[in-house]
């Protein structure tokens, strides 16, 4: 089969973005031409609560970090010099292309100014995704970063406590209690004494905050339209059942939308993966939510004929996350083109990349890897031109400037180079 068949094949959620970006359209112009007031309103609307104030105070933030439990802190300053170490890595330098003796092309890569990042709340509490937006931005050298996360009814309208810790030990201090397409509109729009007007938003979030993502592109620089989570395995009869088994549950744990997909050329470990998600999504916390994800239409076991089928279809679901559990998984691997990260052999779950591995788990989804990146400093990032031509390099190219300007009907263009030469 193409590419495009086996994607018409395999399963997708279905997402109504567009139905989405309707919804949203009240909620983006009451925070455009509203203020903290109606901030508070859509708080109290939307997640049950209504803060005292949008932005946390920092003796808030500064008390979440002195009351965290000191292992999650200790697992957290981990996870950041780690993430850290990789998107250190990352980091580009400038490069200057003699195009000629006396003319030069200098690439610059300058930081954007601002950025909001976004920090999901709900059914789960995700301080790695502070650290996930926040590194990057800071290695990136951006001079002005605020977090934005929902307001909490068991916290008094403050963010999940765990996630101002987060913030605090990254040296955050400007967050906002807002969540949805509130908080992407916040920083679009900006707001008169509550919040400056960003000029990036990046972060995963519900269907909601991927439509205010679409809605506002163009208003706002974003990184992706990042929807529920996905995980594709590909594994062969050497996988291990139980292995395969807890690897799509975890992921399922996150959202009755989550996707669970995996693609084997093996009946024995097929059969083997069903028996032992009986016996696993039963006895964990989450139960109901894991079922529900995994016999929803976004989720099932793909049977190909051989492993290289099988890279064909997982290239061509070009998963958020994929695993490689196969005999020769560096091998396979080495065939991916379309994934958000590559997760390769027993031991790299993607539980792994999630927390710790120092990778970024911030990830195209709905197969949006096919054309793009996971968060990274490049994000962050634009590249500048900056062009110095000395009078000798310019006289020598004016002929060619002018004949090309002319063959386009653009004459004014040839002109602005010969009236340098009027005045030599």
């Amino acid at each position: 089969m193409s590419k495009a068949q086996y994607s018409a094949e395999l399963p997708r959620a279905v997402l109504d973005i567009d139905a989405a970006m309707k919804l949203i359209e009240p909620i983006l112009h009451r925070v455009k031409t509203g203020d903290e007031t109606e901030l508070i309103k859509l708080a109290q609307e939307f997640d049950g609560v209504a803060p005292q104030s949008i932005r946390v105070p920092p003796s808030a933030i500064s008390a979440a970090l002195n009351t965290l439990d000191p292992k999650v802190r200790t697992a957290l300053e981990l996870s950041i010099e780690r993430v850290r170490k990789v998107h250190t890595d990352q980091i580009r330098s400038d490069k200057t292309t003699t195009v000629v003796e006396g003319g030069t092309v200098t690439e610059k890569w300058i930081p954007v100014d601002r950025v909001g990042l976004y920090v999901p709340g709900g059914q789960a509490v995700y301080p790695s995704s502070v650290i996930m937006n926040v590194v990057p931005a800071q290695i990136a050298k951006v001079s002005s970063i605020a977090v934005a996360s929902p307001p909490q009814k068991d916290f008094g309208g403050l963010p999940h406590p765990t996630i101002l810790a987060a913030c605090a030990l990254l040296g955050i201090t400007e967050v906002f209690a807002v969540g949805g397409a509130q908080a992407i509109a916040l920083f679009a729009y900006g707001m008169d004494g509550v919040c400056e007007k960003c000029d990036l938003v990046t972060g995963p979030g519900n269907i909601y905050v991927a439509a205010a993502k679409r809605a506002l592109r163009g208003v706002i620089g974003i990184d992706s339209e990042a929807g529920p989570t996905e995980i594709a395995i590909l594994a062969d009869s050497s996988a291990i059942a139980a292995d395969v088994a807890a690897d799509l549950i975890s992921q399922a744990e996150h959202d009755v939308m989550a996707a669970a997909v995996l693609v084997t050329d093996s009946i024995e470990l097929m059969q083997g993966v069903n028996a032992e998600l009986k016996k696993r999504v039963a006895a964990t916390k989450h139960s109901d939510r894991i079922t529900s994800a995994l016999t929803s239409i976004q989720s099932a076991i793909v049977l190909v004929d051989d492993m290289s089928q099988g890279i064909d279809v997982v290239n061509a679901y070009a998963a958020e996350h994929l695993e490689i559990q196969t005999k020769n998984s560096h091998h396979d691997a080495a065939k991916i083109r379309n994934a958000g990260a590559v997760f390769i052999g027993r031991f790299s779950p993607v539980s792994l990349g999630d927390y710790s591995a120092g990778s970024n788990h911030v990830l195209p989804t709905g197969g949006c890897a096919c054309h793009s990146s996971g968060l990274s400093v490049q994000t962050f990032l634009r590249g500048l031109h900056f062009i110095e031509y000395s009078q000798s390099a310019f006289s020598d190219l004016v002929p060619t400037v002018v004949t090309l300007a002319n063959s386009e009907d653009l004459p004014a263009h040839g002109e602005a180079m010969t009236a340098r030469l009027e005045n030599l």
